[in-house]
């Protein structure tokens, strides 16, 4: 596994100890059966396109793992001109229901929706930006408010490892950025008796992570391995502009590989039909050119309750 550059990434990570008052139910985990992930995502098909490749492995190997998904995407485009159609336009909330039945019987993952409505992304939306969203959009409902349900599947799923976006939402989507509030607000507060009393039993989870996955350093070593094929990189653009302000790739501790679940991610991911066109970007790389130019899904791990080294290439590092 390649070791990112930061010197903090070389260190081993001091675990922050579940103060003494708080149950420790899940602070020695024996046997494989008993782990269990938590990957929280805002709309269906996210968790098709970060981390399924992740979710597929640990599901065969016998890791329980529990998607959640914050919203409906009720005011999401329909992106895959074949499915441009009114009859899906009209019955769009079910028929993204539907996909995401279909992709979770692909990955073989339990699913949770939290029950948010979909904030829709204005053009030039930016959390600072003044621009509005609808009254009932998921962005607007209070923090605190908006963890509470989080915090009940947390405690009754009682997940070992959590994952979700970071602090920019993975890209400026008020849904991502909400996902990411929440997330880190429920992983602070589930093994805390004090909060949210009447949401079940509390009970820590171990480490939480954000996705990366459009990182420069991923980028580049798949555009390049297209042009050493001789095909046409669908980076192009991304590589002539050059800009690289917000890249995160130095963030990465962990690097998990699952090349020999891509097919089974891509499945899903096809799954959400009106969101992907599998003729377009997603697809544009061949498969086996991504299999040997980067194997793996990528994360950072921003909080742990065990210790651990970094870097790592398993979520479950220090638990098995």
């Amino acid at each position: 596994m390649p070791e990112p550059t930061t010197t903090a990434v070389r260190e081993s990570v001091r675990a922050t100890r579940i103060p003494v008052s708080q149950p420790a139910r899940s602070t020695a985990v024996t046997n494989r059966s008993t782990l269990r992930l938590m990957c929280v995502h805002a709309h269906p098909d996210d968790e098709s396109s970060k981390g399924a490749g992740t979710m597929a492995r640990y599901v065969r190997e016998g890791i329980e793992v529990l998607v959640v998904t914050c919203t409906g995407g009720e005011r999401g485009d329909v992106l895959n001109p074949k499915m441009d159609r009114p009859e899906i336009q009209e019955n769009l909330p079910r028929v993204r229901s539907e996909e995401m039945a279909r992709a979770r019987e692909i990955l073989g993952v339990q699913q949770h929706w939290l029950g948010f409505t979909d904030s829709g992304l204005p053009d030039g939306w930016l959390p600072d930006s003044g621009i509005d969203l609808p009254q009932d959009a998921f962005y607007l409902v209070p923090t605190e408010q908006a963890a509470a349900p989080l915090v009940e599947v947390m405690r009754s799923f009682k997940p070992h490892v959590v994952t979700t976006y970071d602090e920019e939402g993975g890209y400026p989507h008020p849904d991502h950025v909400k996902t990411h509030e929440i997330s880190v607000a429920a992983f602070a507060a589930a093994g805390d008796p004090a909060k949210y009393v009447d949401r079940g039993e509390p009970w820590q989870p171990l480490k939480l992570y954000y996705n990366h996955g459009f990182g420069k350093a991923r980028i580049e070593a798949l555009h390049y391995a297209m042009v050493d094929a001789g095909l046409e990189s669908p980076y192009k653009d991304w590589m002539d502009a050059g800009d690289w302000t917000r890249d995160k790739s130095e963030r990465v501790t962990t690097r998990v590989e699952c090349a020999e679940y891509f097919e089974i991610r891509d499945a899903a991911l096809k799954a959400h039909a009106t969101q992907v066109d599998p003729d377009g970007f997603w697809f544009a790389v061949p498969r086996a050119i991504q299999e040997k130019a980067w194997p793996t899904e990528d994360y950072e791990l921003v909080e742990s309750r065990i210790d651990t080294r970094l870097p790592e290439d398993d979520l479950f590092a220090g638990l098995r």
